[in-house]
């Protein structure tokens, strides 16, 4: 499965990659089956190492059947960051336009290892939980009386999943003049969505970097 990608939309900018990644860390995780493809909607925490691309770290619930069909398996991790509509009324001539979407979208491609030992499972939920609770006054922490710990632990299923290749396609008008840039991302901060402004946030920094505007 490959990203159609112009190449005016391509990026192999990896810091804006890794952002995106951590910024919106909900993926969508695809899996190859037979049937049909096995899909499910997760938390992934992207770790550098020595992989290529570094590794994500996740996990399912146990009573989800997607980790059998995913262990040992090609899969794809999809991160979506923000996105906005884009009227034709915003360009220097709106009749010769037409409307699009504007989005920040990142493919991971690679196997999942299913995580087996207790003390490497535990840790890659330590990882997550500090992770995401980081930010918070009083983080929450994992820590239960171990018969407990092994009870919650039981219903989940970690893993590993050492990304071999990623499509980054950061579809941010950059196929339209630096006027046309500019006036888009002002009319999306004049929106009443926090994600067109995000949107125009990635558009200044990675469309339009010489702008001027940032």
């Amino acid at each position: 499965m490959s990203l159609y990608t112009p190449t005016h939309f391509n990026t192999e900018d990896r810091a804006a990659i890794a952002r995106l990644m951590h910024e919106y860390s909900f993926a969508t995780l695809v899996t190859p089956a037979a049937a049909e493809p096995m899909v499910s909607h997760l938390p992934l925490l992207l770790v550098p190492g020595c992989e290529p691309h570094g590794t994500l770290i996740g996990h399912f619930a146990r009573a989800n059947p997607h980790w059998r069909h995913a262990r040992e398996t090609p899969s794809i991790a999809i991160f979506h960051g923000p996105h906005a509509y884009v009227s034709p009324s915003w360009y220097g001539e709106p009749q010769r336009m037409v409307p699009t979407w504007n989005y920040v979208s990142v493919h991971a491609h690679g196997i999942l290892t299913i995580i087996e030992d207790p003390a490497e499972a535990q840790g890659i939920m330590d990882a997550l939980v500090q992770h995401f609770e980081a930010a918070r006054a009083k983080p929450w922490t994992f820590q239960r009386e171990e018969r407990e710990r092994d009870a919650l632990m039981s219903a989940i299923v970690p893993f590993r999943m050492s990304i071999k290749r990623i499509d980054a396609k950061f579809k941010l008008s950059q196929n339209r003049s630096r006027d046309d840039r500019a006036r888009v991302i002002a009319a999306l901060r004049t929106e009443d969505s926090a994600e067109a402004h995000q949107t125009a946030d990635w558009m200044q920094r990675y469309a339009d970097p010489g702008s001027g505007q940032g």
